[in-house]
């Protein structure tokens, strides 16, 4: 009982901090004052790595956690800001925001096993 009180506050947490995440971004989109039509347009591209699940669990998951780490966005955020391109750190931005969005919503990076499997448990019903 007191293991799924932690698990289920644990994963609260974690979808907190994804709002959060999503909430700066978004504040650092309008501040940057990017075109919003740009962000429009690529909310959901780091989604198109789904298609690795074309070839099974196992390279669907590696192709979607490639896409959904805040690593590369943070990279190219930071090294959008230093190089001086905006349109880097419009694109940063908007990859935080997706991935932020997801997490808030309870998707969380793959396990191999299945498409629901994530780390932040297990996505829909049975």
């Amino acid at each position: 009982m007191a293991s799924e009180v932690n698990r289920q506050m644990t994963t609260a947490l974690l979808r907190l901090e994804g709002a959060a995440l999503c909430l700066a971004a978004l504040a650092g989109y309008w501040l940057s004052g990017a075109n919003w039509w740009l962000f429009a347009i690529l909310i959901l591209a780091p989604d198109l790595s789904m298609l690795g699940y074309l070839k099974g669990p196992r390279v669907g998951a590696y192709a979607y956690n490639c896409f959904h780490v805040t690593l590369w966005p943070l990279a190219l955020l930071v090294g959008g800001y230093v190089a001086g391109s905006a349109l880097c750190v419009s694109i940063g931005l908007i990859w935080l925001a997706h991935i932020g969005i997801d997490r808030a919503l309870g998707y969380g990076l793959k396990l191999p096993t299945d498409f629901r499997d994530t780390h932040l448990g297990r996505i829909g019903r049975g």
